[in-house]
């Protein structure tokens, strides 16, 4: 097994700068001077410049974590917001050639909706290079030479950590011939159903219950992890798109965070932030519509609510004994997970952001990686698990667990207090793997806090799914919407409404250990709509 570097102490977000005034809104990840610089009207292009930052970050033989680095602009001063284009030539790639500071590849995929920016050479640490410079193809966004370079032209470059999973082999079901978890993947009862690699795997199945379908309970589909889905288990693949988890892909390092569903709200139209949010009551709670924190979702109303966009903040520290009645303190929780996050808010983050949905298959490689199953195991490789019972810097970017219980490394069991903790809490400069509740490969908290939530296989809709990445625009309603996302579950009429496709593994904050198992599937073919306290978010993107 490969050693476990220690990684995030602190929870990350996206960060932005605009390019005419310097707003900070980011932890760990720092996105900093960011500006337009030369402009190319015949070519209709625009360099935006910028440096960036994060702390722990890692590459070795295995695995690297990276930035997913996309702009969003702004023609209006800000009113309203689209995604930038970037160009592949003119961006500046080259090691030697980026300013100074830790050596760095850039990777434009060929959607060109952003750019993975990671270390280029094996090494840990704070990655800080300077002088980094994107090319905007404003001309292929319908921008003309004279919006895209005027006073009231704004660009904001946003980051997303992430985690890069190799090809490779890995691992599916955790059966050892005598118990398994909960509706695990098998061939035969009680056996894993063996290792996703490059020959068909078929007849996988699933004990019969009340979620999945019976084409897994009965008959079994096969895969083929560098081939995809056969989808009725004759030997033929039906979906060779499917992400099955064999060929690479990224994972966000983390679930999406109270402040990065904040920022995502205040660059909507008003119209947009109504379908994604509950409540439009002055002071209330954003997505529960509570006066007062409610399971710990910090996102809040103002104290008056224009006509216009809603600006929403995070606001924990106000109800504490120390607030200070502001929003976006030191204090106010924006470094925790966010819950009260239904599907269809999903869908639209990952649409805005140019990511998509996981599969379920994608979730036991990211956590599992190449190693064999182990029965029963979490997130972290073994059976070993332990919940805390009280906070120390409650809100604070460290936010960490009491001295009561020194060995929890997960939220589970209705831990104290009832709701999600800071993203990547139990991870500090000393912890192993284990200790950190981390994934093979360093990501976290895919085991407890929120349920995560890819597609299923478990049924037909799931099965359909063709792993295309958002386009980085919502429909003019808030949702995530485009022809490219036909085989998302829950789309209809353009857009995604709906569930049907959709499931929960990893457990929550109040559920038992068992749920936790990196192969219980007890709910993976179970759709939920609705925004509650046990649900989250976290994307991925398949590897250029």
């Amino acid at each position: 097994m490969r050693k476990f570097l220690s990684i995030l102490l602190f929870s990350v977000f996206f960060f932005f700068l605009s390019a005419i005034r310097s707003t900070l809104y980011a932890n760990n990840i720092s996105v900093t001077n960011a500006a337009l610089g030369s402009q190319n009207t015949t070519a209709d292009t625009e360099v935006i410049q910028f440096d960036i930052s994060w702390e722990n970050s890692w590459r070795d033989s295995t695995n690297y974590d990276a930035a997913w680095v996309f702009v969003k602009y702004s023609t209006d001063g800000g009113s309203t917001w689209a995604h930038a284009t970037l160009k592949t030539a003119g961006t500046n790639p080259a090691d030697t050639s980026i300013g100074s500071g830790t050596g760095i590849t850039i990777i434009v995929p060929t959607d060109k909706k952003g750019a993975f920016i990671q270390r280029s050479a094996t090494g840990s640490g704070t990655l800080s290079t300077t002088s980094i410079q994107l090319t905007w193809d404003y001309g292929a966004d319908g921008v003309s030479d004279t919006n895209a370079n005027t006073n009231t032209t704004v660009i904001r470059v946003m980051a997303i950590e992430m985690v890069y999973i190799p090809t490779g082999s890995f691992d599916i079901g955790d059966g050892n011939a005598t118990s398994e978890s909960t509706n695990a993947f098998h061939v035969t009862d009680n056996t894993k159903a063996g290792t996703i690699g490059t020959t068909l795997l078929g007849s996988i199945k699933v004990d019969v219950n009340g979620y999945d379908d019976d084409q897994i309970e009965l008959t079994g589909i096969g895969i083929k992890g560098d081939g995809g889905l056969d989808t009725d288990n004759n030997g033929t693949i039906d979906n060779a798109s499917f992400p099955t988890g064999y060929n690479a892909f990224y994972i966000m390092k983390y679930e999406v965070s109270q402040g990065q569903y904040r920022d995502f709200l205040n660059m909507l139209t008003r119209t947009q932030q109504n379908t994604r949010i509950v409540s439009q009551t002055a002071s209330n709670y954003t997505m529960t519509n509570a006066t007062t924190v409610s399971y710990r979702d910090f996102i809040r109303n103002p104290a008056s609510i224009p006509s216009g966009a809603i600006t929403f903040g995070c606001d924990y520290a106000a109800n504490a004994a120390t607030g200070d009645g502001t929003f976006d303190s030191s204090g106010d929780g924006e470094w925790n997970a966010a819950n009260y996050l239904s599907w269809m808010d999903l869908a639209a983050y990952a649409d805005w952001t140019a990511l998509r949905p996981f599969t379920e298959l994608e979730y036991e490689k990211a956590a599992r990686g190449p190693t064999a199953a182990v029965n029963q195991e979490y997130a972290w490789g073994n059976t070993t698990i332990d919940y805390f019972s009280d906070l120390s810097n409650a809100g604070t970017t460290s936010e960490a667990k009491g001295a009561t219980r020194p060995n929890a490394n997960c939220n589970y069991s209705s831990a104290t207090p009832d709701g999600p903790i800071r993203c990547g809490m139990f991870a500090t400069a000393s912890s192993t793997r284990a200790q950190a509740g981390a994934s093979y490969y360093g990501v976290m908290e895919l085991s407890g806090n929120l349920w995560e939530r890819p597609v299923t296989v478990g049924n037909a809709t799931g099965r359909a799914f063709d792993g295309a990445n958002g386009d980085g625009s919502l429909a003019t309603n808030g949702n995530a919407n485009g022809t490219s996302l036909q085989y998302w579950p829950g789309y209809s009429g353009g857009e995604i409404t709906g569930v049907t496709g959709s499931g929960f593994r990893g457990g929550y904050w109040l559920l038992g250990a068992a749920y936790a198992r990196v192969s219980d599937r007890y709910y993976a073919a179970t759709a939920g709509a609705d925004r509650d306290l046990d649900k989250g978010a976290r994307c991925a993107r398949t590897s250029p």
